[in-house]
Formats: C-alpha cells, structure tokens, sequence
C-alpha cells in the first residue's frame, strides 16, 4: 500500500469514518425534501417522479461505476461520487423549476452509484491483504452499518430542526426568503449545511483511503475493462443461487424503503398541520428509525451465531421488518393515540429489521466474490434495490390514498415478507471453490 501499511483495525476506523461523512448529508436532506417540493408547488405525482429519477438514475449507473471503482480503483470513485452530492444538493437547495430538481435527484443518484462499493470494497481489500481471505468481517460492516444509521439520524434529526428553528424565530424564515427572493426556503437550510459536509467527506477520502497503486488505466483499457468486469458481476448474480438470493433480499428492502420515504412525511404533516412540524416529527420519526437500524446492526453478529447461520438471520430480519411495515399500513386510518403508538413502533421495527440483515447479507457475499470484482458485485445488489425503489415508488405514487388509507402501504410489506420466505430453511451456506475461482477471475481492466 502507498505509506504505512494499515492493519485491520485502522481500516475499520477509517471506513467508519467514511461511511459517517458520506451519509451524514444525505441524512441532513432527508426530513426537508419531499416538504420542501411540495412547497415549491409539486404535487405527490411529480414528487413520486422526482424519487423514481434519482433510483433509475443510480439504477443505470450502478454497473458502470462499480466496474469503474474496479479498474481505476477505490478512492477516486468515492471523491467523485461526494463530489457530485455535491453539487446536486446545492441544486436540490436553491432550485425553483422542476427540470433543475430534476437534475439534482439525477445527480444524486449518480454520486449514489458511484459510492455502493468502493468504501466497502477497500475495507474488505485492506483487511485481506493483512490477515487473508477467511478474515472476520462481520464486526466491521456491521460497525459500519450503525455508524451509517447513527450519521442518518444525526443528520435527519438537525435536518429537521433546522427549518423548524427559523420558523420559530422573529421572521428569520420571512427575511431569508425575502433576501434571496424566495431561492431560500427555512426548508432549504439543511441541503445546504449538507454540501458543506460533502467538501470534509471528499477531503478525508483523498487524504485516509490508501490503496496499493493500480496500472495506469488510459481511456482505451477503462472502457475495455469496465464492460468485462461488469458481465463478470452479472454472471455472477445469475449463476450463484445464494447471491441471487441477495439481490432479491435487497430488491425487496428497496420497496420497503421507497414505501417509507413517500408515504411517511406526508403523514407527519397531517398529524401535526403544518409542512414545518411535519419535518420537525418526521425527522423525530427517522432519527428513532435510523437509531434502530444501527442497533440492528450492532445486533447483527450475535443474531447470526444464536440463529445458527447468516441466512438464518437474514430470514429472521426481514421478517420482522415486513411486520413493521404491514402494522403501519393497518394503523394508517387512524389518528388515535394508540394506533399512533403502533405506527411508530411498526416505523422502528422496519429499520431494526433492516439493520441486522444487511451485515450477514453482505458478509454472505464477501465470501462468494474476490477483490477484483468485489465493487462490482455490491453494485448489482445496490441496482436490485434501487429499482426495486424507483418502481414501487412509482406504483405507490399513484395508489389512491383517501378511501383506502391502507392500500400504499400493502406492497411494501408483501415484497419484504416474500424476500424473508426467500431464505426459509436454508442452512450455513458455504463457499464453492468454483465460485470463488469464478470471482477471482473476475477481469480488473
């Protein structure tokens, strides 16, 4: 490696670290967004369009982009991908017309593809390289898993404050939109206190994410290498029944999630009567939601050894997720303190779920891929779920929602209960030496 070699815990302090810069802004947009382009006069159904650009754009890119992080390797890609969540919250933030939101969730969906695998992929690298392939790994993920969730709810949480504070004060919001014509909203704080984060994420990136040095890869043996290391991903999904079993883990925690994003604000703002205290309770809501996913995580590990395997607890996982998720669509008529109470317990219990399978679905496919296309394998898993997400969402998008209050919650909660079903009585599953050979072979450009 470039410098010190790094040993395993190093690695895993600094992919933490990573991990918790690069989602801390995304979680700082998360309460204000759908609020803040129903304030800028979309209706759900743009809104909707607006989600599905930034998962199809993500999903067309994944492939690409996790061949690319394999040949021109990991850091590089991951700057690219700050940088242009970058540039696309900035846009989110000050943009009135719909073709410039447009943009920017394009944007973000591009630095979305760009950054599945590399910080994953070098972490997996780096601790392979010291200790050998049969190196522990799931104590990493699944740290850095909880320090996702907890960067979210950080993020989410100020997110949410943010604008609710400049309400709150003597016509701050009033004076911000007067002084920037309305370009401002108090709703638009948070995006840009985000791009700010992306500038340190990028910055520590450059600086802590060293890797051995790759041959220089000119235009000719990128676009050659890409497209070999990306069929070499797909043969892979298509071949191996266990990561197929994966992909189809992760389409369905794709619906689950696009199911909580559109649905979930609106709803908040309903209880509370205003755009500015439904941010404020939503981000209340995904910060206690983001806490439960981290501790899932933290859960992930003894979940594996007490259930006797990672398929076994990834079984477990999503089915307590899919309970969530259906107990919030059967709580959704109502307003009545207790059906509030069930909903929010229904809301955390989807990301608790959904923290403690992603650290055993990960650490199952680590084992079943090598180096050379490692990014690449995580960004099939990651275009299984972000299609998943973009048409869900889509469907949800046009689900009525007046007389049947309950209906766009029902989809979500059946592909999560299907992809739980998908690992019903399947045992430890172990790694075929042809599969890994396959990985290995896997072409890096």
């Amino acid at each position: 490696m470039t410098g010190p070699h790094l040993d395993p815990r190093t690695a895993r302090r600094r992919f933490v670290t990573a991990c918790a810069l690069f989602w801390l802004p995304l979680g700082l947009s998360i309460a204000p967004l759908i609020l803040l382009f129903t304030e800028r006069g979309l209706a759900p159904a743009a809104v909707a369009g607006l989600l599905a650009v930034h998962s199809l754009t993500a999903a067309a890119l994944e492939l690409p982009t996790g061949g690319l992080s394999d040949v021109l390797g990991r850091r590089a890609v991951l700057a690219v991908a700050g940088a242009l969540n970058l540039a696309a919250l900035i846009l989110l933030a000050l943009g009135t017309a719909p073709w410039l939101l447009g943009l920017g969730m394009a944007l973000m969906g591009a630095g979305r593809a760009l950054s599945s695998g590399p910080a994953e992929a070098w972490y997996v690298d780096t601790v392979h390289a010291d200790s050998g392939p049969d190196a522990e790994l799931r104590t990493g993920l699944a740290r850095a898993s909880a320090a996702t969730s907890a960067a979210l709810a950080a993020g989410t949480l100020l997110g949410g404050a943010l604008p609710w504070l400049l309400g709150r004060g003597p016509d701050l919001g009033a004076r911000l939109d007067r002084a920037t014509s309305g370009l401002v909203l108090p709703l638009s704080t948070p995006l840009l206190w985000g791009a700010a984060v992306e500038v340190a994420f990028v910055l520590y990136v450059l600086a802590a994410l060293r890797e051995p040095p790759r041959p220089a890869a000119g235009l000719r043996q990128v676009l050659g290498g890409v497209p070999a290391t990306v069929a070499g991903g797909l043969r892979l999904g298509g071949s191996d029944v266990i990561v197929r079993r994966i992909l189809l883990s992760a389409a369905a925690a794709g619906g689950a999630l696009a199911t909580m994003e559109l649905l979930t604000p609106g709803r908040a703002a309903g209880l509370t009567g205003a755009p500015e205290s439904g941010a404020v309770l939503f981000a209340a809501l995904a910060c206690a939601g983001f806490v439960c996913s981290a501790l899932g995580s933290h859960l992930a590990p003894p979940l594996a050894r007490r259930a006797g395997s990672g398929e076994r607890a990834v079984m477990l996982s999503l089915g307590a997720s899919a309970a969530g998720l259906l107990l919030l669509g059967a709580t959704a008529a109502s307003t009545d303190a207790v059906h509030v109470v069930l909903a929010a317990a229904g809301y955390g219990l989807v990301y608790l779920g959904l923290g403690a399978a992603g650290p055993s679905e990960n650490d199952i496919l680590h084992r079943r891929v090598a180096s050379a296309g490692r990014a690449t394998a995580l960004s099939v898993q990651s275009l299984a779920l972000q299609l998943a997400a973009a048409l869900l969402g889509l469907v949800i998008g046009f689900l009525p929602r007046g007389p049947l209050p309950w209906l766009p919650w029902l989809p979500g909660g059946a592909v999560l209960l299907a992809g739980a079903l998908l690992w019903r009585g399947r045992g430890a599953a172990r790694v075929p030496p042809a599969v890994a050979d396959a990985g290995a072979a896997t072409p890096a450009g």
